[in-house]
């Protein structure tokens, strides 16, 4: 069971990452990637207050998973483990912190305009 809850985990939050990237360039899944972005902003900014700036609530279920499965060495960044996981190398986690955060403004920015351009068509 556990090692089938650590394959979902990195499925589910694996495509929501990627959901909260480009969910925007589709008119018809706009509105829930607005919602995903603001779930992953009030995870990261509110719930990093008590937990951590950056915590995300997925990675620390997963990582309660792989810790049942006896993995010990797992960053604290979600996208710094996928990367090491699929690549070769060894990434800085600082680079990897800096690069995901520009990245989610420019989401942020993205998502906003297109929602708003859209709400004054409809007006």
């Amino acid at each position: 069971m556990l090692r089938a809850l650590d394959i979902f985990f990195f499925a589910f939050h694996t495509a929501f990452m990627g959901f909260v990237l480009f969910g925007w360039m589709a008119r018809r899944t706009r509105k829930a990637q607005l919602l995903a972005v603001l779930v992953t902003a009030f995870s990261w900014f509110f719930l990093g207050i008590w937990y951590g700036f950056g915590f995300c609530f997925c990675t620390e279920w997963h990582w309660r998973v792989r810790e049942r499965l006896g993995y010990t060495e797992m960053s604290d960044s979600y996208i710094e483990f996928l990367l090491e996981a699929v690549t070769p190398w060894d990434f800085n986690r600082t680079l990897v912190d800096t690069v995901t955060i520009l990245i989610f403004l420019v989401v942020c920015v993205a998502t906003a305009w297109v929602n708003l351009r859209d709400r004054k068509r409809r007006l």
